[in-house]
């Protein structure tokens, strides 16, 4: 698999020459990162060059990296005993995150002719308005794809036909995918009888942490369920 994936990164940075500006080979799976203002030509090869052929568009999400990379516990000097052994919240790293930008599009691409598969990313420059080229000109099935980014992460695809909120209300305040949105989220909605309408209030629920429960086998103890319960 790691050698079929070299493969197919020589030859798509063959073809795509400064079109690429980083090629990506991990765990056999290749990911080419790819600027804004060469996307479209980029996508357009990537789905006609021969040895590539990559023909269909089968998923397409936004990422965002908000503080991607900080790190709330580091390991590297705990120490080597007691229950804290594995980890030491003094030493907690913030290193920020590693991305040049906060908000990207990954598409995901498969090729039936050649059997194989690709990843594409692509930066939006501008944090505050992401706004990225829709590639629905490319691979039609990227429609809803590119709306559902829009609606979850605020990214804007310019050039798509009908970019709109596809699994929000279109009174929906905010992305509810994006790092900073709360929780709880900013409104509610229910149908109230005596105006005959869908009515918006503010959020009445109060946010909850949920503790995980931790449980260990312990062969002090017979199993629920077992011959010795």
């Amino acid at each position: 698999m790691t050698d079929s994936a070299n493969r197919l990164a020589e030859l798509a940075r063959e073809l795509l020459g400064d079109k690429v500006s980083e090629c990506i080979v991990d765990r056999g799976e290749v990911t080419l990162v790819i600027p804004r203002d060469r996307l479209v030509d980029a996508c357009v090869q990537l789905r006609d060059a021969g040895g590539l052929g990559f023909e269909e568009l089968i998923d397409l999400c936004g990422i965002d990296y908000a503080e991607y990379g900080v790190d709330e516990w580091n390991t590297d000097a705990a120490p080597d005993t007691g229950f804290s052994r594995g980890v030491s919240r003094d030493a907690a790293s913030h290193a920020g995150t590693a991305h040049p930008h906060r908000f990207a599009a990954v598409y995901q691409l498969l090729s039936v002719s050649n059997n194989q598969r690709l990843r594409v990313r692509c930066y939006a420059e501008d944090d505050e308005l992401p706004v990225l080229d829709s590639v629905i000109g490319v691979w039609r099935s990227a429609d809803w794809f590119e709306r559902e980014a829009f609606d979850m992460f605020g990214i804007i695809f310019e050039g798509h036909p009908d970019l709109r909120r596809i699994l929000t209300d279109y009174g929906f305040i905010g992305h509810p995918f994006r790092k900073d949105f709360p929780l709880s989220g900013h409104l509610e909605m229910r149908y109230d009888a005596s105006k005959g309408r869908t009515v918006y209030e503010p959020v009445t629920i109060e946010p909850r942490v949920t503790q995980p429960r931790i449980i260990r086998e312990d062969n002090r103890y017979p199993t629920p369920g077992s011959d010795d319960a």
